[in-house]
């Protein structure tokens, strides 16, 4: 009797041991999955610091040249850089861009970008936003008539797209910033395949209004870099738990 108990003892404990080990075998696939996708959210995250620093010093070089006067439009100008150019305002041959209400004083009031050709001596003409008008005032006083400089960004060519809204060249009524079609609607054949977007200080009630500052690109990469961080944690923690009550089963 005593014999035969400690024999089912012994067999009991041989099978215990087994089945750990099974156990423990049956964590290995699991185990490198887990810590395959954490390393893989660890190293997104450490992507987004890279993304981080690359976009501060787009930042930096941004706050730079908004704090310098422009600098002369070269051949290939960088979309962040604010440049200057010479030339003569067509006042005559202005178009409307767009279609914006202002929250003024008086209420809302509709209005548009006024853009004008800028005529220069050495190249093609350019398309400049001056700001925004309201409807009731698209031709404003004030503008110089001579040779003048032009601060501002170059923003890309645009093309109409299937939802576009229709243009209407012959009210001058644009909805897209395509110089192409609106050098057409002008009678300027070949314009510059981008538009010069105007700076300068707002003053209220002064129209146009220009932009004020260089266009600057949003900068969540920290956030993104702390949410791979955190889900990468919330792996191992998860791998963790689930470990623990597979052992205890």
């Amino acid at each position: 009797m005593t014999g035969n108990t400690f024999a089912q003892g012994k067999a009991a404990a041989a099978g215990g041991r087994a089945g750990r080990g099974r156990g423990w075998r049956g964590l290995l696939l699991p185990g490198f999955l887990a810590g395959l996708l954490a390393v893989l959210l660890v190293g997104l995250g450490v992507w987004q610091l890279h993304r981080l620093k690359w976009k501060l010093a787009i930042l930096a070089e941004i706050g730079a040249a908004e704090a310098h006067p422009g600098i002369p439009l070269s051949a290939h100008p960088g979309p962040f850089s604010k440049v200057a150019v010479h030339g003569r305002l067509r006042l005559d041959l202005s178009v409307l861009y767009g279609d914006e209400i202002h929250i003024t004083a008086a209420g809302p009031v509709p209005g548009g970008q006024l853009v004008v050709p800028l005529e220069r001596s050495a190249g093609p003409p350019i398309l400049v936003d001056l700001g925004w008008v309201p409807l009731s005032d698209e031709r404003p006083a004030g503008l110089p008539t001579g040779r003048t400089i032009i601060n501002g960004f170059i923003l890309p060519g645009a093309h109409p797209g299937l939802f576009s809204a229709p243009d209407d060249p012959a009210a001058r009524r644009f909805y897209t910033l395509d110089p192409a079609r609106i050098g057409a609607a002008l009678g300027i054949p070949q314009p510059a395949p981008f538009t010069l977007i105007a700076l300068g200080p707002r003053q209220p009630g002064v129209y146009p209004m220009p932009a004020e500052h260089l266009p600057h690109p949003p900068n969540n990469h920290l956030q993104y870099a702390l949410t791979w961080f955190g889900l990468a944690l919330v792996v191992v923690l998860e791998f963790g738990i689930w470990t623990r009550q597979q052992i205890r089963a």
